[in-house]
């Protein structure tokens, strides 16, 4: 099974310079043939790229040291040395990379054509022909190349996901997630079926335009102390537009469950619960009296825009949609409407 790896520390170093080459021609009448040592190449860089087919840090489970090629040695008739290999490491798109040192973020990765060059080669040394002079013609010495420089990295990702999905363990939150988009994630009656989060693509409006939900693990009371699994998941949700709040309809108190959440939210970062949210009461179908499900959504309707549905039997989920559409993405539709309307006038003037 490939394990989650969201958060890695690796140590990365450029290539060394070349060192400048000592060497004189053969000349007639010429003291030791005169001097035509060759520069030493440049050390390879070390890149890091983003890479769209990863989900995973896990290709840095088991090696954390990476060294760029050194620069090669310059030789005799000013021939320089050649440049070093770059080096390149991909990561998924959201991670971010940090100085462990300093702890500076020193580049996001948020755009899929993502390059950061992360350390530099080290320079060439000089040939012995830079230092022929007037007074010194016959200089018998050459630079050695430079150190690459190293750094400590931390590699930390966080999924740039559009809308978050939170809620307790076994409330539904993969099952909603496997409906409304083509993501399978592990499914069971049984808490913590989710170990690791999940991403689905949510396609809208003939696909015209789409956004992608994360399922984040069941977070439980403590969860921002380190209990349970939800505290290693909630970065993945430091990014979204949106959260949607996932409760089983029969759960004995919601609000309270509510109450929790946001507290753990609030203890991780306090900036997550100014984001756009939208309570989801799902498995309704569990009873057949819709009166119930009435009184239900006015008990907690203190809480916000509250969405009944059974993810199970795709009960509401079109409606669902569309409120999360003008809940989380309204500023994206009147865009897109915008976009429409001048292509239709365009083509009215082509006419």
């Amino acid at each position: 099974m490939e394990k989650f790896l969201d958060e890695v520390l690796i140590e990365v170093t450029a290539g060394h310079g070349g060192a400048g080459s000592m060497h004189f021609r053969r000349e007639k009448y010429v003291e030791f043939g005169g001097p035509d040592g060759g520069d030493g190449g440049i050390g390879g860089n070390i890149i890091i790229r983003a890479n769209l087919s990863m989900v995973t840090l896990d290709r840095y489970l088991t090696k954390r040291r990476f060294r760029a090629q050194d620069g090669f040695p310059g030789e005799g008739n000013e021939r320089s040395g050649k440049k070093g290999e770059d080096l390149i490491l991909f990561v998924p798109l959201g991670t971010q990379v940090f100085d462990e040192e300093s702890g500076e973020l020193l580049y996001d990765f948020v755009k899929d054509d993502g390059e950061f060059q992360v350390v530099k080669g080290g320079r060439g040394g000089k040939g012995n022909t830079h230092f022929k002079s007037s007074t010194h013609q016959t200089p018998k010495f050459s630079q050695p190349g430079e150190d690459g420089e190293y750094k400590h990295l931390r590699l930390s990702l966080k999924l740039l996901a559009d809308v978050g999905i939170v809620g307790l363990p076994n409330a539904g939150k993969s099952t909603l997630l496997s409906k409304i988009t083509e993501a399978h994630p592990k499914i069971a009656g049984y808490a913590f079926t989710t170990l690791s989060p999940n991403l689905g693509v949510v396609k809208r409006k003939g696909d015209i335009y789409r956004y992608t939900m994360a399922d984040i693990p069941g977070i439980i009371e403590g969860a921002s102390k380190g209990i349970g699994l939800g505290l290693s998941f909630l970065r993945h949700i430091e990014r979204v537009k949106g959260i949607l709040y996932v409760f089983d309809a029969a759960a004995l108190d919601i609000q309270e469950d509510f109450r929790m959440l946001q507290s753990e939210l609030r203890s991780y970062n306090p900036e997550l619960l100014n984001r756009p949210h939208l309570i989801v009461l799902n498995k309704i179908d569990i009873w057949e009296d819709q009166s119930f499900t009435e009184e239900l959504l006015k008990s907690v309707s203190s809480l916000g825009r509250v969405i009944p549905i059974s993810a199970q039997e795709e009960i509401n989920l079109e409606e669902l949609l569309s409120v999360m559409d003008s809940t989380f993405f309204q500023k994206e539709l009147e865009e897109l409407h915008f976009n429409e309307e001048e292509h239709w006038e365009n083509s009215d003037e082509q006419k």
